[in-house]
């Protein structure tokens, strides 16, 4: 099934008309023509059945003709991580967290990080596409860039971990996660989390995790955390 993104259709809505990017794909790749279904989605959980009113490959009109709605996960699967220094990398994460069906994603600028500007932007391309592609129904939040001192201030319910690779005592991430609990977790930049940071987190309660024996890219550490969480609750 072709999956299409609309964030501004709802149950209310009889009919739309796509951009001339999506028109053109559409009609001229997807060579689809007036009567033919289109699916479409709003992130928000509901698929959406359409029907091609006009064919145009610069202005696609469309009408509803039903909608499916996906009850959302059992849990929200918020996961901080640290921009990498290659740009490249870190939108892999993106795409491949997507693709998992992580809920939330925070850029987190840390001490150690090398790279503190982001263009959520493209990183909101990035997971619009990878939702597309996995045939999910509901886009995960991409939020701001925020420091780890803010970060760490704000209210979070359900399990809060940070993974990290100091030589101190810390838990199993698979041994602490448990089915159906909103999860937070912290991934640090490629030098690792700061000892202050370390510190700090804990006084948030926030919990030292291991992600197993090997040191991971910042990426990699994500991708394996977001699995963990994700297997636990199957």
């Amino acid at each position: 099934m072709q999956l299409f993104y609309n964030p501004d259709i709802n149950v209310q809505t009889q009919s739309f008309v796509f951009d001339k990017e999506e028109s053109r794909h559409i009609i001229k790749v997807l060579r689809k023509t007036t009567g033919d279904k289109i699916y479409v989605t709003n992130g928000l959980g509901s698929l959406f059945t359409t029907e091609i009113s006009l064919a145009s490959d610069s202005k696609c009109s469309v009408k509803i003709m039903g909608e499916k709605k996906t009850d959302p996960l059992p849990f929200h699967l918020h996961l901080a991580v640290a921009p990498t220094k290659m740009n490249d990398r870190y939108e892999w994460f993106l795409e491949k967290a997507t693709e998992i069906g992580v809920s939330e994603i925070t850029p987190l600028i840390c001490d150690r990080s090398e790279r503190t500007q982001v263009k959520i932007e493209r990183f909101e391309k990035i997971v619009v596409s990878a939702m597309k592609q996995s045939n999910q129904y509901f886009l995960p939040k991409l939020n701001e860039a925020k420091s780890f001192k803010e970060f760490t201030k704000m209210e979070f319910g359900g399990q809060k971990f940070i993974a990290h690779c100091e030589e101190t005592q810390k838990r199993s991430l698979k041994n602490e996660l448990s089915k159906g609990i909103d999860v937070t977790i912290l991934i640090g930049p490629e030098g690792d989390f700061t000892e202050k940071e370390i510190a700090l987190a804990f006084e948030k309660s926030f919990i030292p995790v291991s992600l197993g024996e090997t040191r991971l890219r910042t990426e990699t550490a994500a991708l394996v955390a977001c699995h963990s969480v994700i297997f636990t609750n199957e």
